[in-house]
Formats: structure tokens, C-alpha cells, sequence
């Protein structure tokens, strides 16, 4: 499996005052910036699989929701322009996921996959090697404060037919700036 994992520092602050003074989720608003800057990027919207690649029209952001037996589910939130929309989409489905301890998946939608572990500060994450998940996935922990700023560090794993080493920084960045951008 030819899987690439970049890592990068990126800094937070704005989402983390935003969710707060407007009481959202900070990993909603992070799903939301992740979706916006993959968007941006043509390689997000293509799938390797074993036999080609394959070209999707929209996209979505899988998220991981525990649920109410303390397991956990999956959940894909499609990617839209908005923000109030994507929130709203964002609450319903993880709801969902959650009280009915079913994964929920769109058909026909390159997704992007998330997974944040919270509960404890990370410097970085390596997802697995494997033929199962071959789409893009973005992973993080807690974020830190750090005087007056808040840093997290994030870890980006990508299948290298499907981009480059320049195309996956070149995302990183975009997320940087989708996040300075998206302060409310």
C-alpha cells in the first residue's frame, strides 16, 4: 500500500473562540474546514482501488461518534458551502449515530475520513496500512494552549496514487487557511 502521512501543527485559535462564542462544536467546525479545503483540491474527489481509479462528484467527511453502549459508530456528513447547513447536518447524523448505534454512509460520495481521540494530547497519528481504506483521512487529539494561541497537531494520510507529497501539503495549508478564514 503505497500510503503517504504528513503532519502539521496548525493553529486552532479562531475555531476554538468561534465555537465558543457561538456555541458549536469544535470538531463540527474542524470536519467543516477539512471538508472545505479538500474541495478545493481535484485529487480529493478520486478513490484508488484495486482495479482503477475512480472519479466522484461530491464529497463527503466521515466522522467517528461514540455512541450510547459506549461504542462507536461512523457517520458521513456531506460537504456543503455552508456552514449553518453542514452544522446542522453535522448534529443530526452524529444524533443519530449515536442514539441508534448504527453507522450511516452515503452512497456515491468520496469521503474523507476524520478521526479525533480527545481525550489526550497527540503529537501524531498513523493510521493503518491496509487495502480496506483507501480514502484520504485526517486524525488529530486534543488541541493545546500555548500562551494566548491553541495548536493542534494533525496528521494527514493519503494514498500516493491518488496525490502527491505536494498536493497533500498543499492541502495542509489549505486547511490552514480555511480554518483562519472560517472565524465567525
Amino acid at each position: 500500500m503505497p500510503m503517504v502521512t504528513l503532519t502539521k501543527t496548525v493553529d486552532v485559535t479562531g475555531l476554538v473562540k468561534s465555537g465558543r462564542k457561538h456555541e458549536m462544536k469544535f470538531n463540527m467546525l474542524l470536519c467543516w474546514c477539512i471538508g472545505k479545503a479538500a474541495s478545493g483540491l481535484k485529487e480529493f474527489f478520486l478513490l484508488p482501488e484495486k482495479d482503477g481509479l475512480y472519479q466522484y462528484d461530491t464529497l463527503s467527511v466521515n466522522v467517528i461518534v461514540q455512541n450510547i453502549k459506549g461504542g462507536i459508530n461512523s457517520c458521513d456528513i456531506p460537504v456543503t458551502d455552508s456552514l449553518d447547513e453542514f452544522n446542522r447536518e453535522y448534529l443530526r447524523l452524529t444524533s443519530v449515530a449515536s442514539s441508534t448505534c448504527e453507522s450511516t454512509f452515503l452512497k456515491d460520495t468520496m469521503v474523507v475520513g476524520t478521526s479525533a481521540i480527545i481525550r489526550t494530547e497527540l503529537d501524531s497519528i498513523t493510521n493503518q496500512y491496509t487495502d480496506m481504506f483507501t480514502n484520504p483521512m485526517v486524525m488529530w487529539g486534543r488541541y493545546r494552549r500555548k500562551w494566548f494561541r491553541y495548536l493542534l497537531p494533525i496528521s494527514f494520510q493519503f494514498h500516493h496514487v491518488q496525490m502527491d507529497g505536494m498536493q497533500g501539503a498543499q492541502f495542509l495549508a489549505e486547511l490552514q487557511r480555511q480554518i483562519n478564514d472560517s472565524t465567525l
